[in-house]
């Protein structure tokens, strides 16, 4: 799961397994599997790096043999 500010200020967390597009639209639009779409308040680039921390954690318990 990763961190996301609605453009109202409400904060949510999202599955990242379900983002399938990011976009720069100008504000930053994530698509997600479903079709559904949010425009949230952080970049594009912010919502990559939690995207790659969020399979870095993922990649750790997978080693130390623990439930995704």
């Amino acid at each position: 799961m990763i961190h996301v500010t609605r453009l109202d200020g409400a904060s949510m967390m999202l599955n990242a397994e379900w983002i399938q597009s990011v976009e720069n639209t100008p504000d930053t639009l994530i698509t997600l599997t479903t079709g559904q779409k949010l425009i949230v308040r952080e970049s594009v680039e912010e919502i990559v790096q939690a995207f790659h921390a969020y399979q870095r954690t993922k990649g750790v318990r997978i080693l130390r043999g623990e439930q995704t």
